[in-house]
C-alpha cells in the first residue's frame, strides 16, 4: 500500500507543482474538514490551477481506482465537500478548484460562464458595471460561497423572486458504467471536439461570439416566483430533492466533475429599502405573508425571519463574524478560515488548549467590541419574540409602505423603515446568525448533551409555520434557535439537546413530526453527509455516477465501488 501511494503522488506531481500537492496532515486540515459538520482523511489534496489540471488528475485517479472529492469554497453546512470518517474502500483525492476562478461574461452580462472555483463575490462585483446580480447576493456570498457549489446543491432561494441555483448548461466530467472518463459539454459552445481543446478553449476565452449558441436552455428556475405565490399548495416552495430542478451539474452533490456552469444573470434594483418587522403573534406574520404574496404586484427581494432566542444568541456568539464581515467584507474570510482551522489543529495537540481554541480567543476578543447592533433593532428585540426583515425595489418600495402602514394600524406588532446603514446591517445580522448555533455549542459543550441543526421546508399552505413541539420531544431540547426563509417557508432549526439525552434519538424523533406535518428536508443544504437522501435523490446520484467514484457516501448512501 505504502509503494502504492508512492506511485500515485509521483503521477500527480507529474500534473501539479508539488507546492499544489498537499500530503501532509497539517496542511490537509483545512480541506479536510468541513465548515460546520465532517471530517475525514483523504491521501492527498490537489490545487489545480487550470481546467485542462483538473481533467489530468481525474485521469490518474481512474488509473489507481481513485475516490475524488471535488471541493470549492468548503463553505457547505452539512460536510458535502469533504470526507466523513476513514472507512472508505478506496484513497481519497481532494480537488480544491478555488484557484480556477474565471469568469467570463457573455450577451451583455445577460448571462456568465462561471469556471469551478468562481464565487459569488467576484461575479456579484464583475457585473456591477452592467447594474446586474447574480443569482444569490446575500447569504452565501457573505461567506465566500462558490457560484458551482450552489448549483450543485441547488443552494439559495433567498431571494423571493429567483429560487434555487439552477441550469441545465454545463460543462461536466462524469465517469460512465464502463469505467472510461468522459467530458460532457452542455454549455451550449463551440469549443472542439476533444477534453484538451474543449477545455484549453474555453479556460483561453478562445470562442467569438458566432460560437456561442442560441439555445432555449434554461439557466435559472423561470418558474419560481409563480410557485412562491401558490401559497393553496400541500408541497414546499423548495427543497433539495426536487426533481424538477435534478439535471446534470444542478443538484449532483459531486456526482460529476463540475468544470464551468452557464448561468442567467438579474437586472439590478435602481433603489432599496429594507422594512423591519416585528410581532408577537406568529399568526401576524403568516397573514402578512400570505398577503403580500397573494396581493402585491412587486414581489419582495427577500424576508428572512429571526427569532427573539437566536436574535439574543448572535448578538452575543455571533459579534466576531459580524464585525470582520462589517468592516474588513468577505475577501478576507478565506485567509481567516484558513487561519482558524490552522490554530484549532495545532491546539488539539496541547491538553492545556483543547479543540477549538480559535473560537474561545475570538469569544474573549468580542466582548471588547461596543454593541454592533442599531437601537431600533435592539428596542424591537425588547418588545417583540418575531423578527422579520423584508427587502423591497424599486415600485415594490412605496408598495409596501402604504401596506405596512396601513396593517399596522389595525393588527398587532409593528415596523419601521431602515436607513440605509440599519439595512445592511439587519441582514447582515440575520446571516451570521448561522454561527452561534456552532460557537454556543464550543463554549458549553460540558454542560450540553450535543446540538444540530435542521434545514425543513414547510408546505405552502401551512398556516402554523412556527414549531411548537409535542412535550416528549421538547423536553429533550435546552435550547432552539429558529431562522428561516417565511415567504417560502423554509426553516433552519437549531437545537441544543440537554446533557443526558441521546442527539441521534432526538433527530429521529424530529424527522419522524417532521414527517407527521409534510415538511420535506433538507430544503437548502443538500443532504451532505447528514441527512438520507431521498430515493429520488439516490437514482439520480447513480446515473450520474454508476462506478460511485465521485463523493461516496453523500446523503448516507454506500460508500463502497459500485454501490455495494
Amino acid at each position: 500500500m505504502i509503494n502504492k501511494n508512492k506511485q500515485i503522488i509521483a503521477d500527480l506531481e507529474s500534473v501539479l507543482d508539488k507546492k499544489k500537492l498537499i500530503t501532509n496532515k497539517w496542511d490537509k486540515q483545512p480541506y479536510c474538514r468541513g465548515w460546520r459538520y465532517g471530517i475525514g482523511d483523504a491521501l492527498a489534496v490537489a490545487l489545480p490551477e487550470t481546467l485542462l489540471q483538473i481533467w489530468e488528475l481525474l485521469e490518474i485517479c481512474l488509473s489507481h481506482n481513485m475516490i475524488i472529492i471535488m471541493q470549492a469554497a468548503n463553505t457547505g453546512l452539512t460536510g458535502g465537500s469533504t470526507p466523513f470518517g476513514n472507512d472508505y474502500d478506496r484513497p481519497i483525492l481532494i480537488i480544491n478548484t478555488s484557484s480556477i476562478n474565471g469568469i467570463r461574461l457573455i450577451k451583455n452580462g445577460e448571462q456568465a460562464i462561471c469556471f469551478a472555483g468562481s464565487t459569488l463575490f467576484d461575479l456579484e462585483n464583475l457585473l456591477e458595471p452592467f447594474s446586474r446580480e447574480p443569482h444569490s447576493v446575500i447569504g452565501s456570498t457573505s461567506i465566500g460561497a462558490s457560484v458551482v457549489g450552489g448549483v450543485c446543491n441547488n443552494s439559495g432561494g433567498s431571494l423571493v423572486q429567483r429560487g434555487p441555483a439552477f441550469t441545465k448548461m454545463s460543462l461536466f466530467a462524469i465517469i460512465n458504467a464502463n469505467g472510461k472518463l468522459d467530458l460532457v459539454n452542455e454549455l451550449g459552445i463551440e469549443l472542439g471536439k476533444n477534453p484538451v481543446d474543449i477545455l484549453n478553449n474555453l479556460q483561453n476565452n478562445n470562442y467569438i461570439e458566432t460560437d456561442i449558441l442560441n439555445s432555449n436552455a434554461l439557466c435559472s428556475d423561470k418558474n419560481y416566483t409563480t410557485i412562491v405565490r401558490d401559497i393553496d399548495s400541500n408541497i414546499p416552495a423548495r427543497y433539495n430533492s426536487d426533481t424538477r430542478l435534478l439535471y446534470d451539474a444542478s443538484g449532483s452533490a459531486g456526482k460529476v466533475a463540475v468544470f464551468a456552469v452557464r448561468l442567467d444573470t438579474y437586472p439590478k434594483p435602481k433603489e432599496n429599502s429594507v422594512f423591519y418587522i416585528g410581532a408577537n403573534n406568529p399568526d401576524t406574520l403568516q397573514k402578512i405573508r400570505v398577503e403580500i404574496l397573494s396581493k402585491f404586484k412587486n414581489l419582495p427581494i427577500s424576508g428572512d425571519y429571526v427569532h427573539r432566542d437566536c436574535y439574543t444568541a448572535a448578538k452575543k456568539y455571533s459579534k466576531d463574524n459580524f464585525i470582520i464581515l462589517d468592516k474588513l467584507g468577505t475577501k478576507f474570510l478565506p485567509t481567516l478560515f484558513k487561519f482558524k482551522r490552522k490554530i484549532d489543529f495545532f491546539s488539539k495537540s496541547l491538553p492545556f488548549l483543547g479543540e477549538n481554541t480559535s473560537d474561545k480567543i475570538m469569544q474573549f476578543l468580542s466582548l471588547f467590541w461596543p454593541n454592533h447592533l442599531p437601537h431600533k433593532m435592539e428596542d424591537f428585540n425588547q418588545k417583540f419574540e418575531h423578527h422579520w426583515i423584508i427587502e423591497m425595489s424599486d415600485e415594490g418600495i412605496e408598495e409596501a409602505k402604504i401596506y405596512f402602514k396601513d396593517f399596522f394600524a389595525l393588527n398587532e406588532g409593528s415596523y419601521f423603515e431602515c436607513t440605509k446603514k440599519e439595512g445592511k446591517k439587519a441582514i447582515l445580522h440575520r446571516f451570521t446568525a448561522a454561527s452561534a448555533f456552532g460557537r454556543y455549542e464550543i463554549l458549553h459543550k460540558n454542560k450540553i448533551g450535543g446540538a444540530f441543526s435542521m434545514d425543513i421546508a414547510l408546505p405552502r399552505n401551512t398556516k402554523k409555520w412556527f414549531e411548537v413541539l409535542p412535550k416528549d420531544i421538547d423536553e429533550m431540547i435546552d435550547l432552539k434557535l429558529y431562522y428561516g426563509h417565511l415567504f417560502c417557508h423554509v426553516m433552519h432549526q437549531n437545537y441544543i439537546v440537554k446533557r443526558g439525552v441521546d442527539p441521534e434519538v432526538l433527530k429521529e424523533k424530529l424527522l419522524c413530526y417532521y414527517d407527521s406535518i409534510g415538511a420535506y428536508y433538507p430544503a437548502e443544504h443538500n443532504v451532505g453527509h447528514e441527512y438520507h437522501a431521498s430515493e429520488n435523490l439516490k437514482k439520480f446520484y447513480k446515473k450520474l455516477d454508476p462506478t460511485n467514484s465521485f463523493n461516496p457516501g453523500i446523503g448516507r448512501t454506500s460508500k463502497k465501488k459500485f454501490w455495494k
